[in-house]
């Protein structure tokens, strides 16, 4: 049969991998600036752009959508082209996902230190820059099927299917968690609210790990490792059982981030099973990773890239495991808004993905420059500090953990609580300084990967258009080996329609009550709307990023309603948009914050924290006391609430700043009453009007130990 011909794109791949390379280190070094403030506060520099609340959404951006996903593009043209025996559909194609993909980066590096969020976790990007990833993630797609389409094998191999679910299912989580109203270029309101925003964000949330930081991970797996090794996947069943399997079961499994929270029971139980469940198909795909490598032990030890991927596979073992053990009640009932999960997020980051990305990219750019690497001492180097970073990283933070879990949860004889939770933030700060001694050596290993490969590509030059050649696909005999699955391997259109089918089943199972059946989400007669005023503080709160330390939902346990006060109900967030329960309590819940402290407290508070708290380590905000509230967009705010379904009275825009100016004057002359002189203008009276009513439509009172809502 005559051979045709043709070029792989190695330029495309280059790129990629330097791009990832690049917004790593610098991702990685926002987190470490983000770990030290949470030692060290004076690290925020008292500046808006600089502050935990608006670095730590810029840092966990940049490292997934930066890091891992140039790694991803990377990986994928390299091995697709490889895979299908073709160059990429389009050059042109090419170039626009590489290009478009730095933008988004780049918009991302400038709106978030602004303050410019949606306030949805990993979703935080505005609707601009979330259309313009609609647009670049197309365009990939495009891409990849039409590589597909004109590729010059049968079959297409395991590799692929994990790619082709990966853009499918990517796509469909990205348009319905981006489901938003604009009210300005750079303002935006998420069309769900209260427990049907926070069912959405975590399904979406979950699943972003699953299918970005997982899925393409699989695939590149699947490549790289029998590529290293120099031997075949251990098990192709296996493998057949791990793809269908996990991305069936994966979609399910969001509501375990919502356990004992204001979701319907019925939710919550179907996200544990499912996560259950789903340490299954991962260990199958762990298994088939490690087993590939029987026989080559030697190899590993000697080989460098080997050593990054066993760690990375037995990571995504580890994490795996411990995702569903996490999804018990029992466990989560520890391990939820403590640093366990911190540790539980970065075995994955730091490990699996960080650790196969180290070693894909020492494994392709030899290859990519026809040289060989620079140095393999220093590569093992690079090796070993990563490890041991994450083990410095890691163990600190499950301990605190811990630590934190059982102290808020303890109860002297009397029956009283024996800690408050900053005591507990006191108790945990030398574990935050050896998170942070961890996370400085990880990053010593990738700067000396950075001057490794930068030595190995000046050694070597460029095969932009690498030389390849292969049979025409036409012609070719099929060869069927009898086996049921090569039907669908041999379609990938068809292929895409059934992943896309099962991914959809979970969604629809889980979203059609929570948003068709009322009785999920009971109303309450005494939650109303927020004022002007409130609305105005809220949004100047998510700017803030008051979500990525304080959770505003309080679990049915006696250590949270003694110290918080009533256990939450669904009806209670029907006009929040976005939700705000939050995932990690660095600070103490605030969801009855209303009318605890005086307006003069929080005033205080929010300039200088430890003047009201000694030892907190939360920033200080001076800007909101300069800075003047924007009431010019009031208007279209309340619009935009009337657009989703808050029942404001028809042409209250037109007179709501009337309102706010009414109540920023009582919150004045309260003020002035402790000494305390403002215009009544600053964006610190909106913030203050925004504490004050947290839960202060749920009226209670505790008689006999029993907290009853009146």
């Amino acid at each position: 049969m005559e051979l045709e011909k043709f070029e792989y794109d190695n330029r495309i791949v280059k790129n990629f991998a330097f791009a990832s390379v690049f917004w790593g280190v610098i991702g990685m070094l926002v987190g470490l600036l983000a770990a030290f403030q949470m030692y060290y506060p004076a690290l925020n520099l008292n500046l808006p752009f600089t502050t935990f609340g608006r670095i730590r959404p810029l840092h966990t951006n940049a490292v997934i959508f930066a890091f891992v996903g140039n790694g991803i593009f990377a990986g994928v043209y390299y091995s697709l082209q490889r895979l299908l025996k073709a160059r990429m559909f389009s050059d042109v194609l090419s170039k626009i996902n590489f290009w478009g993909w730095q933008t988004i980066i780049l918009l991302a590096a400038i709106t978030l230190p602004l303050g410019l969020t949606t306030g949805k976790e990993y979703a935080e990007l505005e609707w601009p820059i979330d259309i313009l990833i609609t647009l670049v993630w197309v365009v990939f797609g495009i891409n990849m099927v039409g590589t597909i389409i004109k590729r010059r094998v049968q079959h297409l191999y395991v590799a692929i299917w994990f790619y082709i679910a990966t853009f499918v299912t990517v796509a469909v989580l990205h348009l319905v968690n981006s489901f938003e109203l604009p009210i300005s270029l750079f303002k935006s309101y998420s069309w769900y609210a209260g427990v049907q925003d926070a069912l959405v964000q975590w399904w979406y949330g979950h699943n972003a790990v699953a299918f970005f930081l997982t899925t393409p991970y699989l695939g590149l797996m699947y490549y790289f490792v029998p590529k290293a090794a120099g031997r075949p996947v251990y098990s192709y069943r296996l493998s057949i059982i791990h793809f269908w399997a996990l991305i069936f079961l994966y979609i399910w499994a969001g509501p375990h981030h919502l356990l004992y929270t204001a979701l319907p029971d019925w939710a919550q139980s179907l996200g544990v099973v499912f996560s259950i469940m789903l340490i299954f198909p991962s260990w199958g795909g762990m298994i088939n990773g490690l087993l590939t490598l029987r026989g080559a032990w030697d190899k590993v030890r000697e080989d460098v890239v080997l050593k990054f991927m066993v760690v990375a596979i037995t990571a995504y073992g580890m994490a795996t495991f411990e995702g569903p053990m996490l999804s018990l009640k029992n466990f989560n009932a520890i391990g939820h808004f403590t640093d366990w999960i911190i540790a539980h997020v970065h075995v994955g980051a730091l490990g699996w993905n960080g650790m196969l990305t180290f070693g894909m990219l020492y494994w392709m750019i030899p290859r990519l420059y026809n040289t060989k690497l620079h140095s393999a001492k220093l590569a093992n180097w690079h090796f070993w500090i990563a490890t041991l970073g994450i083990l410095f990283y890691t163990i600190p933070m499950y301990w605190g953990g811990f630590m934190n879990a059982l102290m808020l949860k303890e109860f002297s004889p009397d029956g009283n609580l024996v800690y408050t939770f900053l005591d507990v933030t006191k108790q945990l700060k030398p574990m935050y300084m050896m998170r942070g001694i961890g996370g400085t050596m990880y990053i010593a290993g990738s700067l000396i990967m950075v001057y490794n490969l930068w030595r190995t590509a000046e050694s070597g030059k460029l095969v932009a258009n690498e030389a390849a050649e292969a049979p025409a696909l036409r012609g070719q005999k099929v060869h069927d080996d009898g086996y049921w699955h090569r039907w669908v391997e041999r379609r990938p259109i068809a292929l895409l329609v059934i992943a896309l089918v099962v991914i959809l089943v979970g969604g629809i199972v889980e979203f059609l009550p929570t948003f068709l059946i009322k009785s999920n989400i009971p109303t309450i007669s005494t939650v109303k709307p927020y004022t002007p005023l409130e609305l105005q503080g809220r949004d100047i709160y998510v700017r803030e990023g008051c979500y990525t330390c304080h959770s505003q939902m309080i679990r049915p346990f006696r250590s949270e309603t003694e110290r918080y006060g009533d256990y939450s109900k669904g009806g209670e967030f029907i006009y929040d948009h976005p939700f705000q329960w939050g995932s990690k309590r660095t600070g103490p819940d605030l969801a009855r914050e209303g009318g605890r402290q005086t307006n003069s407290w929080h005033y205080n508070h929010m300039y200088d924290p430890p003047s009201t708290s000694p030892g907190s380590i939360m920033p200080r905000y001076p800007w909101l006391y300069d800075d003047v509230l924007d009431t010019a967009s009031t208007p279209a705010k309340i619009r935009a609430m009337q657009t989703l379904g808050v029942p404001y009275p028809a042409g209250y825009d037109a007179v709501a700043n009337k309102d706010l100016r009414a109540q920023a004057n009582t919150i004045k002359e309260n003020l002035a009453k402790e000494k305390i002189m403002v215009n009544g203008d600053e964006e610190i009276i909106g913030l203050i009007a925004y504490l004050q009513r947290l839960g202060s439509d749920i009226k209670a009172e505790k008689k006999d130990n029993v907290l009853n809502t009146k």
